[in-house]
């Protein structure tokens, strides 16, 4: 028997259930909110994300699908999404357009690390991002879509904010970090000393909590904002504070991307364990740049679909459309034409074995079917149905021609 590859996992029943729920949830909160949905490859050049995930994370340097294909090209399979879309916001030339530009998308990623719960090496993300509006406001809108997206779903949370600066300020505050981490560098883990070389402010996402407790006393980020900055991180709690969104200021919040400035936020739960992050995502103004494109200002996010799969309840299934069935081989053959019909309108279920009028009852019943219809000896005989109202118990009989033309005339 040949299984599923570790840390990938099929999604069948309740679980394909909860997928396309969470999925239908989302897309038409954020078709309310203006998003148009984009569709980007899974596979693409190594190249875009070492340039925009960054070099110095641990999804380009231990977690990437990456080889070389049959043309000698560097390929990877997507680890996150934001990347293929600036990208393609870039190859369609929308970068060198006025206007702003909402998208979103949904579907598989791809890193390898040690799966546990909630976190697979084949993973399903929903995201939006947005170009080309520089607004703080953006940024308190899409937190807005996202609490919906939650509450939509009867999911709990923690909404956690931080500022990471811009260009003007960071650099400044980058010297201040690695002169606090050059006299802790003993202490801290191996990642973290790799980090200090190559982006030291990655260090204060360090996971290990010796390390997170030596970061109390670290040079803040809202303590090196420049004016610009600080007036923005201020307005942003001003809207939250105004819309009733409650949040926690996080210093240590960096997010797990080089590509991130200004506003960073992370939704959290806490029933699921240490992997609490559900939803992240933040403002990246240099990424549609260090991508070839033209400068233009961006926020997005990504919600983890597995993350929450275990916070959402399915709500009780409707019945719905009909199922066919006869005691007797011809009464099958008769109505399969009558399923063809049915089928431009309803959800059908048509079952090709002869049974007892009991054995198909039971078997609408599973399949959560509206209606039965069935045909007996005294159907068959009489060129009649048998139909039944599994919910108000209605039942009649009729000719079969009658319903058909009936049905395509509806």
């Amino acid at each position: 028997m040949i299984n599923p590859l570790r840390g990938m996992k099929d999604l069948i029943f309740d679980e394909s259930r909860k997928y396309q729920h969470i999925i239908y949830a989302a897309s038409n909160i954020a078709k309310n909110y203006g998003y148009e949905y984009i569709e980007t490859p899974i596979l693409e050049e190594t190249a875009l994300f070492k340039r925009s995930v960054g070099e110095s994370s641990d999804i380009v340097g231990k977690e990437m699908y990456q080889f070389r294909d049959k043309g000698d090209n560097d390929v990877c399979m997507r680890p996150e999404g934001t990347a293929g879309v600036v990208r393609a916001f870039v190859s369609s030339k929308l970068d060198r357009q006025d206007g702003t530009y909402r998208f979103c998308y949904y579907g598989p990623m791809f890193r390898y690390e040690r799966p546990q719960k909630g976190r697979l090496r084949s993973f399903h993300q929903f995201g939006c991002e947005s170009f080309g509006e520089s607004s703080v406001y953006e940024d308190f809108v899409m937190m807005s879509m996202i609490k919906d997206i939650f509450n939509a779903l009867n999911i709990g949370y923690t909404l956690k904010i931080n500022s990471l600066g811009c260009k003007d300020c960071m650099p400044a505050y980058r010297e201040k970090l690695v002169a606090f981490l050059d006299g802790t560098k003993n202490e801290l883990c191996i990642d973290c000393n790799r980090r200090i070389d190559t982006n030291p402010i990655r260090v204060l996402d360090c996971k290990v909590e010796k390390c997170q407790s030596m970061f109390n006393d670290s040079p803040k980020l809202l303590d090196n904002l420049c004016d610009v900055c600080d007036s923005d991180f201020e307005k942003l709690k001003s809207l939250l504070d105004n819309a009733n969104i409650d949040y926690e200021i996080d210093t240590n919040l960096v997010r797990g991307l080089d590509y991130y400035n200004k506003t960073a936020f992370e939704f959290i739960s806490s029933e699921i364990g240490s992997q609490s992050a559900i939803a992240g995502g933040g403002r990246y103004d240099r990424l549609v740049e260090f991508l070839d494109g033209k400068p233009t200002p961006a926020v997005g996010f990504a919600l983890g679909i597995e993350r929450i799969m275990d916070l959402v309840i399915l709500p009780e299934p409707k019945r719905e459309g009909y199922y066919l069935g006869s005691m007797n081989e011809d009464g099958v053959e008769k109505l399969l034409d009558t399923s063809l019909k049915l089928r431009k309108k309803y959800k059908v279920t048509l079952e090709y074995k002869a049974k007892s009028l009991k054995s198909h009852l039971k078997s609408a019943d599973k399949v959560g079917a509206k209606s039965i219809i069935f045909i007996g000896n005294d159907e068959l005989a009489n060129n009649t149905i048998w139909i039944k109202d599994l919910e108000t118990k209605e039942e009649k009989t009729i000719k079969i021609e009658d319903f058909n033309s009936l049905k395509e005339t509806v």
